[in-house]
């Protein structure tokens, strides 16, 4: 007879539940503690309009909705298939804590509870650790506690991640003369006999051999290749093939949701605001918004000044590029006249992201910029109330990463970019050919 496994005990810390207010619901038929340090913790971060403040209450109800008015005593079951949840409380420090870490903090507090669930328990049972805090989990596994990251919503490899396109070289002359030719497309089934790489809907190729090249992306429900030309939008002209694919992608109203990822100088953002003022007609608003991660993540309450001051430094870069667009046209122009118009008429708003949260997102060409900052679950947040007619486009760097607790694997934007790869509603371009000065791009790839 195979022997049952026995239920692990996983201890939670406060990041993990602010990181994703679901958790509970992650560790199969598993058990969770919940120290009443991680619970007070969760109570401070209640109150505020920032995300984390956001998920600190929808945890709270979540916590209540199932318990009911039942106790915790005995741990309180999570369904059929799953464990129990319990909070358990801790009187201050441990004398063996106390003797290491001198300081009374809510982190000593949660190594505490740990390091006594793991006294009171059998020797069989594994008592681990769940935090996204390195240092805490180095403190841990120290005291011989168990840690482990909370990677539920992990990338499996960041080197394997989609990048949207492909370049496929020595291919069929024959082929390539097709597509100079209207309609500018060529059937998949005469395509798939010449490639052997994965093909996924709205993937892009740069298709070539010795004598030209040309550029295509795959539209999976005509089962066709179809000619990419480079176009201006709004006054941007494409340097190179991937921003050629990134306008594509932008400016077209079947793809309703856009990931452009790639370094500073890239281009980005800058294509990202083209592409929204180019088709600016279909859309009731264009929202373009970003996380606010402070430095040190202090509130930005600490800063002086004003709410409009605080913000300034965070939403500027924005506004940059929405000049550089402008200051393509002469200001007497229509299309430079245009953006003022828009931003007097509130046609189009740059605002933390925070600001936009509950907005009515009907008919909107949403950006949001440094995505990268962004959790899986405020990822899913977003995409989730897309109302209809609407376009989300997502842009960041997945290597710089301002948010303490996430990283190249378990950032919001490579979670999107893995888990949307294939579908139809979706394109995603990685742009890598940096179009900034000779030395800017110098010091980005040497500094």
């Amino acid at each position: 007879m195979a022997k049952t496994k026995s239920p692990k005990t996983f201890i939670l810390d406060t990041n993990v539940i602010l990181h994703d207010p679901t958790c509970i619901n992650q560790f199969q038929e598993n058990n969770i503690v919940i120290p009443l340090a991680v619970i007070e913790e969760i109570d401070h971060f209640k109150r505020g309009s920032q995300v984390i403040n956001i998920n600190a209450r929808e945890f709270a109800r979540t916590l209540d909705s199932i318990t009911g008015s039942t106790l915790f005593n005995g741990g309180i079951s999570l369904g059929k298939g799953k464990g129990k949840v319990r909070i358990v409380i801790t009187k201050g420090l441990s004398a063996e804590i106390r003797q290491v870490f001198r300081e009374d903090n809510p982190d000593h507090r949660i190594l505490s509870a740990a390091y006594d669930l793991q006294l009171e328990g059998n020797s069989k049972e594994k008592i681990i650790l769940v935090t996204k805090d390195v240092n805490l989990r180095m403190k841990a596994k120290a005291l011989g506690i168990l840690a482990e990251d909370y990677t539920t919503d992990r990338v499996g490899s960041i080197d394997e991640l989609y990048s949207g396109k492909e370049i496929v070289e020595s291919f069929d002359d024959e082929l390539l003369q097709k597509f100079y030719q209207s309609p500018f497309e060529v059937s998949a089934k005469s395509i798939f006999k010449k490639i052997k790489t994965e093909v996924v809907a709205n993937k892009y190729f740069i298709l070539k051999n010795s004598n030209r090249s040309v550029l295509a992306k795959y539209n999976q429900e005509e089962e066709i290749f179809r000619k990419v030309d480079k176009q201006p939008t709004y006054g941007i002209l494409p340097r190179n093939a991937e921003q050629t694919f990134a306008v594509d992608a932008l400016i077209n109203p079947g793809i309703p949701l856009v990931s452009l990822t790639g370094k500073a100088g890239t281009g980005k953002t800058l294509l990202a605001l083209a592409g929204a003022l180019a088709v600016r007609k279909y859309y009731r608003q264009i929202y373009i918004a970003r996380p606010i991660i402070p430095l040190s993540n202090k509130d930005i309450g600490y800063l002086p000044g004003d709410v409009e001051s605080k913000l300034a430094p965070y939403m500027q870069p924005l506004w940059d590029n929405l000049k550089v667009i402008q200051d393509q046209y002469k200001e007497t122009d229509k299309n430079h006249q245009a953006i003022t118009t828009m931003i007097k008429e509130e046609k189009l708003v740059v605002e933390p992201l925070s600001y936009i949260r509950g907005r009515s997102l009907q008919r909107i060409y949403f950006i949001v910029d440094e995505a990268q900052n962004l959790t899986p679950h405020e990822i899913k947040t977003i995409i989730t109330r897309a109302g209809e007619g609407a376009k989300i486009v997502l842009t960041g760097d997945i290597y710089q990463i301002d948010h303490p607790y996430l990283d190249t694997l378990s950032n919001g934007l490579s979670y999107l970019i893995d888990h949307f790869k294939g579908q139809k509603l979706y394109a995603h371009v990685n742009l890598e050919k940096g179009e900034r000065s000779e030395l800017a791009e110098l010091a980005s790839n040497l500094l």
